[in-house]
């Protein structure tokens, strides 16, 4: 989909015998396409809470599920998908003018976030109409 895409990060796991589990590193920028200058954790939603809701102006995230699982909804102007993140070595990559909803949290699930950039209230579009206005104003209507 278009900005928008899963990153398989490299999981390195240790014999069953040392009991050292597994390490999954993520680096920029062999890893993200961008310089990580927010890092935030969501975690103990409610079963049929469905958060997100916005789209950002030009912020770029990795979202990981480190732990249980989680939906995401994502649209563009050129389509939709949804993904199961599931996988602690797994990222999906959100780039700017995509809408996002996250619902189905496991009850264990901790879904990790890098971002971009600081917190900016200016950087958010969550009304809906707005962000498909913002988008036929950047890539035309559809059908066009």
């Amino acid at each position: 989909m278009y900005n928008c895409s899963l990153i398989k990060f490299r999981k390195i796991t240790s014999s069953s015998e040392t009991g050292f589990g597994s390490l999954t590193p993520i680096e920029y920028p062999d890893n993200i396409p961008f310089e990580i200058k927010r890092v935030y954790y969501i975690y103990n939603v409610a079963k049929d809470l469905v958060r997100g809701h916005h789209s950002h102006k030009k912020l770029h995230q990795v979202l990981i599920a480190v732990k249980g699982s989680v939906k995401i909804s994502v649209k563009h102007h050129y389509g939709q998908q949804e993904y199961i993140l599931n996988d602690p070595s797994v990222g999906l990559y959100i780039g700017p003018n995509v809408w996002r909803e996250m619902s189905d949290f496991s009850e264990d699930a901790v879904l990790l976030v890098l971002a971009s950039d600081v917190y900016n209230a200016d950087d958010y579009i969550r009304d809906y109409d707005e962000f498909i206005l913002n988008n036929e104003n950047l890539y035309g209507k559809k059908g066009n």
